[in-house]
């Protein structure tokens, strides 16, 4: 994808082309209903597909969801390991259902901590889906924005050092190639479920310019009509992106 189509911007009255999610709440739903949190990481597995199906009726081609943050891991080991058994499980349920959907699966982060088996998944549904042209959907899994840009950088100065790039050359649209999201526009409407406000370290440098709904419906309870509602009232906002119209 060339600069100019990762940098496009939608302008008054679009709706946004990329919506990016972070699915927080699962936890709580489920110890307000006297069950385990794993209860409510389930639950908010299924509620993935309602809003992935939802996409092409509302203009979304790209879709990015936060599944799994390297700040998790400091979770207790009971939830981690539901929590890696639940991916294995969905990525197994859900992979044929994808692909005859259209939809292209991408993850990003750091793959290695993950457990091979976990892996061979993810590897064999982006193979699966490369060919589909219908949403992108992006699954962020152990990913911090942070990490992200260190790991970005490390390949940056390493390109640099092997004489691969002129460090002259280095600008504010050098480094967007060497993240994980480099084949994907930046997201135009970033959403937190739960009532939390706060971005806790997802897609750092490419939300520089996305809109933010904070909303305090948790992850589980969220619906397609809901994600309709975010989406109209991004269409209503004037992005001036640092301009002044005249």
């Amino acid at each position: 994808m060339d600069v100019a189509a990762k940098n496009s911007k939608t302008g008054a009255g679009e709706g946004p082309r990329h919506v990016a999610i972070i699915m927080d709440g699962n936890g709580r739903w489920a110890q307000s209903r006297g069950r385990p949190r794993l209860f409510g990481h389930h639950a908010g597995a299924r509620r993935v597909r309602e809003v992935v199906e939802c996409c092409p009726a509302l203009g979304v081609k790209y879709l990015t969801i936060f599944a799994f943050s390297t700040e998790n891991w400091k979770r207790t080991q009971v939830e981690v390991a539901g929590l890696m058994s639940l991916f294995r499980r969905y990525i197994s349920k859900e992979m044929n259902a994808l692909a005859e959907q259209n939809v292209r699966v991408r993850f990003i982060g750091d793959r290695p901590r993950l457990d091979a088996k976990l892996i061979a998944l993810m590897d064999r549904l982006e193979e699966k889906t490369a060919g589909n042209t219908g949403t992108h959907l992006t699954i962020a899994l152990n990913y911090g924005g942070r990490d992200e840009v260190a790991r970005a950088t490390k390949r940056l100065a390493q390109d640099v050092a092997s004489g691969a790039l002129d460090p002259e050359n280095v600008d504010e649209e050098t480094l967007p190639k060497y993240l994980d999201t480099h084949v994907l526009p930046d997201p135009d409407l970033v959403i937190r479920t739960s009532g939390e406000a706060r971005i806790s370290n997802f897609l750092l440098w490419q939300s520089a310019y996305a809109e933010y709904e904070f909303i305090d419906t948790l992850w589980p309870d969220f619906t397609a009509e809901e994600m309709g509602r975010l989406c109209g009232k991004f269409g209503a906002r004037d992005r001036r992106f640092g301009a002044v119209k005249t």
